[in-house]
């Protein structure tokens, strides 16, 4: 009885395996049941069968979105006599051990297959979604976000657009057959438990509870992660910050250090001690912008300090600010020029030194033509030089100087006058300049070359 079991178990093993290598003979040479190729059936044949049937098709081209035609190509026979071992693969790439009923269409492209058919129809179908698309609402991806020492998560909105991208790519996958369709579906937002925004919520928790002192000149700032990011987002690998909570302490140093707009306490040549008017070029302040890209950097970067140099900001031809390593002389050190208008005469200093003084002309006391006060610098310096500009009757004058050394962005500076006649102290009064500081050509050269780019002019 044992032996008849075994002999019944051996035969029907060999019965299984007879079986199961017939299937696979019939797997490998034949397409499963729902397989189709360029949208034609070919369930059930071999790869020449499949494709004497498929070269056999011809007509124009039809494109459908969501059963709606709208591309058709001129009608055309496609050319597979080359293509014959393309149907070999597509058989290879559909293989399944045990029959399959899966839908699949296999896309192979005749040797004729013309390009900018595909391009036209691509534009159509562009068309016809964003023509769909006009009134729909696109989704909203999750994200993470910082605020307040916390890391959370926005979840996604769904939306109703539809996916063109995925339109494409299924013309794309159906491109050589002779009837395409389309399914339309909507496009699809980022989940909050997505790899990216788990991958930004670990970006963002790298920024709390970090500390990075700020160094002003010989102060101290200590500020928090709380104190420099407001909000903070990361996407496209990129870390995207709101710092108005910076701004606040960043406006606080500024009143207690900066010195753009401000007025200086200056010691006059002759002693006297007093408050230039404010609203000079001269100064520096921190820019509230570059302060927080480098306050930022320093949290990502984890550095505990950063010096705030490279964070200022300047009024004029020179953006950069200026005299914030100066602390001598109330910041504007002992290289400047000074212009006393009420005694109409100007001095250089050079390294605390006087080394030139001289009389002056400057702007007639006028509205129009004052000289400004208050703390400027020399914007550039120009040899020979060509002065241009509107006289007061409206007509314009262009005249030739051979120094020039500007200090206001209208127009205002040191340069010689070889057509003035009139050098008294009172010729300011009415016959004076349209605001420079008009000098005699016998000193205006040494002037020129005592005076550099940059140094202060003080002027009251």
């Amino acid at each position: 009885m044992r032996l008849n079991i075994k002999y019944w178990l051996i035969g029907a093993a060999a019965l299984l395996v007879v079986i199961i290598a017939g299937m696979f003979v019939h797997q490998k040479n034949h397409f499963n049941k729902n397989v189709t190729i360029n949208n034609v059936a070919v369930g059930g044949l071999t790869a020449k069968q499949a494709f004497n049937k498929v070269k056999e098709t011809s007509g124009a081209t039809k494109v459908y979105v969501d059963n709606k035609l709208v591309y058709q190509s001129k009608a055309q026979k496609p050319d597979f006599s080359n293509d014959e071992d393309k149907f070999s693969q597509a058989l290879k790439k559909q293989f399944t051990l045990f029959p399959s009923h899966k839908k699949i269409n296999l896309p192979i492209r005749p040797s004729n297959f013309d390009e900018k058919l595909l391009d036209a129809a691509k534009a159509n179908v562009t068309e016809e979604i964003s023509r769909q698309n006009k009134n729909r609402k696109a989704p909203v991806d999750a994200y993470a976000i910082y605020q307040n020492e916390k890391v959370s998560v926005i979840p996604a909105v769904n939306g109703n657009k539809y996916n063109l991208k995925n339109a494409l790519s299924q013309l794309d996958n159906q491109a050589g057959s002779a009837k395409i369709n389309i399914t339309l579906h909507y496009e699809k937002p980022i989940e909050a438990n997505s790899k990216t925004v788990q991958n930004e919520k670990l970006k963002l928790a790298k920024l709390k509870g970090k500390k990075v002192t700020y160094l002003v000149q010989d102060k101290k700032y200590d500020l928090t992660s709380n104190q420099i990011i407001t909000k903070a987002t990361y996407k496209n690998n990129k870390y995207n910050f709101d710092t108005t909570s910076l701004n606040k302490h960043i406006k606080e140093i500024n009143e207690k250090q900066a010195t753009l707009g401000k007025p200086f306490k200056f010691k006059t040549h002759a002693g006297t001690e007093i408050t230039t008017a404010a609203g000079g070029s001269y100064g520096w302040k921190i820019s509230e912008k570059k302060a927080a890209a480098s306050l930022t950097k320093a949290i990502i970067d984890g550095k505990r300090e950063v010096k705030a140099d490279h964070d200022l900001m300047g009024n004029g031809y020179n953006t950069t600010g200026l005299g914030y390593n100066v602390t001598t002389n109330n910041g504007i050190g002992n290289t400047y020029a000074e212009v006393s208008l009420a005694d109409q005469r100007a001095y250089f200093y050079r390294d605390g030194k006087c080394v030139l003084e001289s009389d002056i002309v400057s702007g007639t006391n006028n509205e129009g033509n004052k000289t400004p006060k208050g703390v400027w610098y020399i914007m550039y310096q120009q040899s020979p030089s060509v002065l241009r500009g509107q006289n007061d009757d409206g007509s314009s004058y262009a005249s030739k100087v051979n120094y020039w050394s500007p200090f206001t962005e209208t127009g205002c500076g040191f340069h010689d006058a070889s057509w003035r006649n009139n050098w008294s102290k009172t010729a300011y009064l009415k016959d004076g300049s349209h605001g420079c500081i008009n000098m005699h050509p016998s000193v205006a050269g040494q002037a020129y070359h005592d005076l550099e780019q940059n140094e202060p002019v003080i002027i009251y």
